[in-house]
């Protein structure tokens, strides 16, 4: 029999466990080890990206739309709040956490300024960072539960939410950026 902890972060959370805005996020992932499948999306990212260059990664899809460095950016800005909020919620915090407004993260995050390569480094960092982070955390402080943005989690459904998020962005990368099969 697997230690508890494993268990909580191989089985999928149930919907009482997180917002129910997730659920369709969720749906599209697969039972698993959760931090092997956030550490596996790090290649599967980036392997799109491997022979893009700066100019194709200034473009958004459409007028109007995220180029791929500010969707990559808004990528970065929400796992790191929500690591931040499973930090705060394994540590007992008790205030609402407030929300974030993605487009006003996104138009002013300058991404366009930066390069791909700085972008992807620090995105593999920040997902080594997530990792660790949830490795950190005993079975009591996966299942404690807070508020943000009025919604509620718990500490394990997080990391469920930072993979369905970035699962759910590979997609339209695929679909709508790259003209892929999906």
């Amino acid at each position: 029999m697997l230690p508890f902890f494993k268990m909580n972060l191989t089985q999928k959370p149930a919907p009482s466990e997180y917002p129910p805005y997730f659920e369709t996020y969720l749906k599209r992932l697969p039972d698993t080890d959760i931090l092997a499948f956030l550490a596996e999306q790090v290649e599967t990212l980036a392997s799109l990206f491997e022979n893009m260059s700066e100019a194709e990664a200034e473009k958004g899809y459409a007028e109007g739309k995220w180029s791929l460095k500010e969707l990559l950016q808004h990528m970065l800005d929400a796992e790191r709040i929500m690591a931040y909020r499973a930090l705060c919620f394994s540590r007992k915090e008790e205030i609402m956490l407030p929300g974030f407004e993605e487009d006003s993260y996104a138009s002013n995050s300058d991404a366009n300024r930066r390069s791909l390569t700085d972008i992807l480094a620090e995105y593999r960092l920040l997902r080594q960072s997530t990792i660790a982070l949830f490795k950190s955390f005993s079975s009591e402080m996966l299942m404690r539960e807070g508020k943000a943005n009025n919604a509620h989690y718990n500490v394990r459904a997080i990391a469920w939410v930072i993979a369905a998020h970035e699962n759910h962005h590979l997609h339209i990368i695929r679909s709508r950026y790259l003209l892929q099969e999906v």
